[in-house]
């Protein structure tokens, strides 16, 4: 049997884009995170979310909390009342992450934290807790991964070693060594 090669070209041809179109269709997307994606979780039961609200002049005491969902759809809320102590509850099977907000009564700063862990329920809300969150949104979601990301370097060491004033060791061994 003879085979002719114009139509067998065209035929292989065919072939190949039609599994590299089967393989692209089929292909997820890869995820912006570099870490792998957590499980759905969730609070099993209704939980107390609690913490302090402060900005960089220190407690903030009016305002209002709001916990709202990744969209934006909020969940719950309670004002501030004299207090920089809020208190707010989340019902059960509320789908983690979901977003702490503080929206002021006056001119300023909202600020946010993301809460991403069923079993912890204390959460500040103050400019550090914003900039690492904003920062993980940026770098594909409220993931575990993310805030660990973003939350590394953002901490501040003193220039100066001023805890131990009359270190009298060798420098080279302080702090594991040169840097």
């Amino acid at each position: 049997m003879r085979v002719n090669s114009s139509s067998f070209k065209w035929g292989l041809l065919a072939a190949s884009l039609s599994i590299l179109v089967f393989a692209a269709g089929c292909g997820k997307e890869a995820p912006k995170s570099a870490f792998p994606q957590q499980s759905v979780k969730k609070y099993a039961q209704a939980t107390m979310l609690e913490g302090l609200v402060f900005d960089d002049k220190g407690p903030v005491k009016s305002g209002t909390v709001k916990v709202s969902d990744e969209q934006g759809g909020v969940i719950a809320e309670t004002a501030l009342q004299g207090s920089e102590h809020y208190r707010v509850q989340v019902a059960a099977g509320t789908v983690l992450p979901v977003v702490l907000t503080y929206y002021p009564v006056a001119a300023g700063e909202q600020m946010i934290t993301a809460v991403i862990h069923p079993a912890v329920t204390q959460y500040d809300i103050n400019p550090l807790s914003t900039a690492i969150a904003k920062k993980a949104k940026a770098l594909g979601g409220y993931t575990h991964g993310n805030l660990l990301v973003a939350g590394q370097g953002m901490g501040s060491v003193p220039d100066d070693n001023k805890m131990t004033a009359g270190f009298r060791g060798d420098p080279t061994k302080q702090y594991g060594g040169w840097h």
